[in-house]
């Protein structure tokens, strides 16, 4: 009896674990979207309530203040989108305030842009820690960003708001 019942256990789990597995290869989508997750996006409106639920009714924890803040959308419920900040900080967004706008956030004091993907490149600018910066091309290495007037390669460690492997064209 006791044989039959772990006989019967190991075949349950066997089989959730095939059943598993080729999920654990496919990305994560959103059910209203069908979008990735999670994935990045920007603060549209320069001020948006952060609620501990995805409706109007549920509490406001936080207003966001920043106009293109970067965002990671980790959830989607109707028109709501749990995001998550640089500080694994969030809540639920109404999907208006929220743009598809790609934005990074420099994490490192007086961050080089240079002129190439090349740390032997000529600097262009030097960007304060905290910088939200437009998001353009990125390779495994380095990503292209436009602050202030100025454009140029970062390399991609130093930023939150882009995948540490994504690439974009």
């Amino acid at each position: 009896m006791i044989t039959a019942f772990f006989r019967s256990t190991l075949l349950v789990g066997a089989l959730l674990l095939a059943q598993a597995s080729p999920g654990a290869a496919e990305e994560a989508r959103g059910q209203v979207t069908n979008l990735p997750l999670p994935r990045f996006v920007s603060m549209k409106a320069s001020e948006g309530n952060v609620r501990r639920g995805p409706s109007l009714s549920h509490r406001i924890d936080w207003v966001y203040k920043r106009r293109d803040l970067p965002l990671r959308i980790t959830a989607e419920h109707g028109h709501w989108r749990r995001v998550e900040d640089r500080d694994g900080m969030g809540g639920w967004v109404h999907y208006s305030l929220l743009s598809g706008t790609r934005t990074v956030l420099v994490e490192q004091d007086m961050l080089q842009l240079h002129v190439n993907p090349d740390p032997k490149a000529a600097v262009v600018a030097r960007l304060e820690l905290g910088v939200v910066a437009r998001l353009g091309e990125c390779t495994l290495e380095w990503c292209e960003l436009r602050s202030g007037g100025f454009t140029g390669w970062a390399p991609k460690v130093r930023l939150w708001g882009v995948g540490p492997q994504e690439l974009r064209e």
